[in-house]
């Protein structure tokens, strides 16, 4: 389907929000909701009713509880994963979604007689299947969106999600805590809950648009061990994917060792009670909520992957903050909120949880739609599946990691420092593997701290196929400009002296520019320009150029050479007219002698725009009528 079809489908609403009053989003995100809220309302009361009341259970220790729950909720996820992903890719995903809450309703019914009988193996039994639950969902929920979302949405509707998620944790964190915590009654009220979360959650479900399968001549591999191996392989066939679902992973590491040490956290080093460890799950609940809500905003409603390295930069500034935050504290007993906040120094530690777990949000949320626009149709789902085992084996890791320091004797202070320092290695390592993340972070840098960018018309910009781009030369960051608005990567042919600039040429060699010289300078360059543009637009890209060949230091357009017809003779396809404005006189421009000589010439953030225009058939394609094109698009604002 195009995208002019899915606009006139799902028309683009206003913004995220709008979603929610869409039935293509609405009933999914109260679904997913309920589910997230009901598992956490589950584990919790479980746990809580065993640590607090362990004499009338039996066969399970108060003492080691909250790993066990926490470890046979997780297996389903290493076992099922990929038997998941192949359901959820074969068959309609609003069925899917509907016949797993059918399985919650069961569940809970389960989960109930173990409350009610106080019986552990029965509730570790309903805790397993619980895990199962999320596992079959997690495929169909990723899956489900791309479907049903524009791709402009995608990071919108997975801010949204991710945000629905961590507040629906929240929400099941406390009223698990607060019913199990009711006096005789606590159990009764608890199954009483989860059965009646589970009803709305699968009323809610039958609102469910349909999303046909993927791929419904696919055959079942029932064997969980070598389909999990299939699914991991399947995943490695996308590199830039494969290491993103690698880059998540290591979110929910980073996480699980924050939120499993916030119970002892806030009893040895901040001093408080339960209600503190609410406090900080609320904070950091709240952060990751906000940042995934942000992403849709600072990513200008497209995949922005520039903002996994800002993410990743604040998770590691503000986890090791949390250290030195903390360090130098000395509880000198258990109490509550209200002392809790008395003590000014507690406050520099809400702010460190609140900020780490909100560049979390920037980090994560244009992963997962990076992996749902990259992915092919027919098998996003197991891709969605290898994604969930690894998730699985690092969250195991993490466990492992905090028991091995904090049992050599290390501090929870100086877990969350190791944990920082890892995250920079790990983020270093990821950047140095797929350098586009670094290139996409400085495209995305230049336009948020120097430049305020208007932009009109983006959406011309087709989604697929192959296409020229055509553009005015004004400044040395032209390209860098276009490539940070464009939903899609362009490459850019590119005079070749400004291709071996010093930081850009790390840009434009990742971003896969193509550099060029004159006949008269470098003829077999020209030549392998001419051939590597002739196969990129074979290959189905974006092919940009300056048909100027140079940067004006007049402000006006020179006359655009016949460059472009060469290219459209060879490979006819459509052109794309943009007009840059604004930029002359700026730092990178020629004003008044040579570009990078006056840092301060315009200030900070100042005002640019850019224009595209419709897209121009290649017969009509002549350097000529390119040319009053794009100076009709800049207008007088130069």
């Amino acid at each position: 389907m195009t995208h002019l079809e899915r606009t006139r489908i799902n028309p683009a609403p206003s913004g995220q929000f709008a979603l929610l009053g869409q039935r293509r989003f609405a009933p999914f995100f109260w679904t997913q909701f309920c589910g997230a809220g009901n598992d956490n309302v589950f584990k919790v009361a479980f746990t809580s009713l065993i640590t607090y009341q362990a004499s009338r259970f039996s066969g399970l220790d108060a003492g080691t509880a909250a790993f066990v729950i926490s470890a046979v909720f997780i297996l389903p996820f290493v076992l099922f994963s990929a038997t998941s992903g192949q359901l959820a890719d074969k068959y309609d995903k609003a069925t899917m979604m509907r016949l797993v809450k059918n399985l919650e309703i069961a569940i809970m019914a389960l989960g109930a007689f173990g409350f009610l009988g106080y019986s552990a193996a029965i509730l570790l039994a309903a805790t397993f299947l619980m895990g199962l639950h999320s596992t079959l969902f997690g495929p169909v929920k990723y899956a489900y969106l791309p479907q049903h979302l524009q791709p402009e949405e995608l990071t919108g509707g997975n801010g949204m999600v991710e945000m629905g998620t961590f507040v629906a944790i929240l929400i099941g964190t406390i009223v698990g805590g607060q019913l199990a915590g009711i006096p005789e009654a606590g159990p009764a009220w608890v199954a009483g809950a989860t059965l009646a979360i589970a009803l709305i959650g699968r009323i809610v479900a039958g609102f469910i648009p349909s999303a046909p399968s993927s791929d419904a001549g696919l055959v079942i591999n029932w064997n969980p061990v070598s389909e999990t191996w299939k699914n991991l392989k399947l995943a490695k066939t996308n590199r830039t994917v494969f290491l993103s679902l690698l880059g998540i992973s290591w979110l929910w590491f980073f996480g699980a060792t924050f939120l499993t040490s916030f119970f002892n956290f806030a009893k040895e080093v901040l001093g408080g009670d339960t209600q503190v460890v609410t406090m900080l799950l609320a904070v950091f609940s709240l952060g990751v909520g906000v940042g995934s809500l942000l992403c849709e905003r600072l990513s200008g409603h497209k995949v922005e992957i520039g903002l996994v390295p800002f993410g990743s930069i604040g998770m590691t500034v503000f986890a090791a903050d949390v250290y030195f935050a903390s360090r130098g504290l000395r509880p000198t007993g258990i109490a509550g909120v209200g002392v809790f906040f008395a003590d000014h120094a507690h406050w520099r530690v809400l702010a460190d949880l609140f900020l780490l777990s909100m560049f979390a949000g920037f980090y994560s949320v244009p992963l997962y739609a990076l992996i749902q626009s990259r992915c092919e149709p027919t098998h996003r789902a197991r891709i969605i599946a290898a994604n969930n085992i690894l998730n699985a084996f690092f969250m195991i890791a993490s466990a492992i990691l905090g028991f091995a320091l904090l049992s050599s004797g290390f501090t929870i202070p100086q877990l969350f420092l190791v944990t920082a320092l890892l995250n920079a290695a790990v983020a270093l390592y990821l950047y140095s593997l797929v350098p586009e993340f670094l290139m996409r972070f400085l495209c995305w840098l230049l336009v948020h701290s120097v430049y305020r960018v208007s932009k009109t018309g983006v959406d011309l910009i087709p989604d697929e196929g192959p296409a020229v781009i055509v553009c005015n030369h004004v400044s040395f960051v032209d390209a860098l400009i276009i490539m940070a608005v464009s939903p899609r990567p362009i490459r850019f042919v590119m005079d070749h002296r400004i291709f071996k600039v010093p930081m850009l040429s790390f840009v434009f060699r990742t971003a896969g520019a193509i550099p060029i010289a004159p006949a008269k300078e470098n003829p077999e360059l020209l030549a392998q320009a001419y051939e590597e543009v002739a196969h990129a637009l074979e290959a189905g890209d974006l092919v940009g150029i300056f048909p100027e060949g140079r940067i004006t230091d007049t402000g006006e357009l020179y006359p655009f050479r016949n460059g472009i017809q060469k290219i459209l003779a060879r490979t006819p396809v459509p052109v794309v007219p943009i007009a840059l404005q604004g930029l002359w006189g700026s730092f990178f421009s020629r004003k008044d002698g040579s570009a990078m000589t006056r840092p301060f010439r315009r200030g900070l953030l100042s005002r640019i725009g850019l224009v595209v225009g419709d897209m121009v058939p290649a017969e009509m394609g002549t350097p000529e009528y390119l040319q009053t094109l794009v100076a009709g698009l800049r207008g007088d604002w130069r």
